[in-house]
């Protein structure tokens, strides 16, 4: 994968953690971004934006938004830009971790869709702009799962026919998420006693797993390792369209209800390069590589210029932009408690041994 290469040129210009500028004074800013996340291909952004403004990316990835945020709040490493989901933007902001951001250095936010501004994580959007959004469901093999099982919902991955060959989320949110939504319950619940009986589906479902799984969950269903996989739905682009995919893979968002989630781009508050990095954003949001980079990735884009540039296979695939009968029964993250916050982090280590 690329991203070995941008990891050497972070160990080598940074020591791993610190920050440097070129000899001739240009200025390099940190970029922390989920895996697979990014196009190099298609304009190959990153090496564009280094072309037309002189400021060069270094570029890391991260697996998930507890392990983003734990090195973040450790001060062990120091970032510019960084790509946190919705939940974890409100975290951040609660905990003064995001700088404020300077729109006059983002005109391209005008093409940001009203539906994903003024969420509840960041309600004045002083401190992020969208990314791109999707929807949490059910990938599946359609050679080996039934069709009448999908009827079930969430309670597929619960389903002991497929014992061994199900994989469920490795990180406590989207795990705890599920298992609320199969009892009937909000994602975003405080009630003690309903995580509980939430955590209690977890443990029943850990026998019938093959593993607890993040990004290996792509090439574990190309290569028909596992049989049904609960992830976000862009990733079908990843897992079924690309050249190496696997045409054998469906996807549905279960009836009970699912979560929408918005990946955001913000600025560290102490990053020594806001402006470059505000440049960066902005860059992020313009048509041709807000577009550029859907097509790659194959999330959705809340850019509204790109939507309508991308091919209608795309824009009309209900796996991307879902009709208005799924979004109604979504919910979005919120920010949780700390006591819930603690809850579901002892539970799910407790899980996890």
């Amino acid at each position: 994968m690329k991203k070995w290469a941008w990891l050497l040129v972070f160990a080598l210009c940074f020591g791993m953690f610190g920050g440097c500028a070129g000899d001739d004074g240009t200025v390099t800013i940190n970029v922390y971004n989920w895996g697979e996340y990014i196009d190099d291909e298609i304009l190959d952004v990153n090496k564009l934006f280094e072309k037309e403004t002189g400021i060069r990316v270094n570029y890391r990835t991260f697996e998930n938004n507890e392990t983003m945020y734990t090195l973040l709040s450790s001060g062990a490493a120091e970032y510019d830009v960084v790509f946190p989901s919705d939940y974890m933007v409100g975290r951040m902001i609660e905990e003064g971790m995001l700088a404020e951001l300077n729109f006059d250095n983002i005109p391209n936010y005008q093409y940001i869709d009203e539906a994903y501004k003024n969420l509840a994580y960041d309600p004045t959007n002083k401190y992020s702009v969208p990314y791109t959004w999707g929807t949490v469901g059910i990938f599946y093999n359609k050679k080996y799962v039934a069709e009448e099982d999908l009827k079930a919902g969430w309670d597929l991955l619960w389903n002991e026919k497929y014992s061994g060959k199900i994989f469920m989320f490795d990180n406590p949110r989207d795990a705890f998420a599920i298992a609320l939504k199969k009892c009937g319950y909000s994602m975003n619940t405080t009630n003690e006693a309903e995580i509980r009986q939430a955590y209690d589906e977890l443990v029943k479902q850990k026998p019938l797993l093959q593993g607890y799984y993040m990004d290996q969950i792509f090439q574990k269903m190309i290569n028909e390792e596992g049989y049904i996989a609960p992830y976000y739905s862009g990733d079908g682009a990843l897992m079924i369209y690309r050249e190496d995919g696997n045409s054998d893979i469906g996807y549905f968002v279960p009836d009970q209800g699912t979560n929408l989630f918005v990946d955001a781009m913000c600025i560290m508050k102490n990053s020594p390069h806001k402006a470059e990095a505000e440049q960066y954003i902005n860059f992020m949001c313009r048509t041709d590589v807000a577009k550029a980079n859907a097509e790659y990735i194959g999330y959705s884009t809340p850019h509204t210029e790109a939507k309508k540039q991308l091919d209608p296979a795309i824009s009309g695939d209900p796996m991307f932009y879902p009709p208005e009968s799924v979004i109604k029964k979504t919910e979005t993250f919120i920010t949780l408690d700390q006591t819930t916050n603690n809850l579901q982090r002892d539970l799910w280590t407790k899980l996890r041994l």
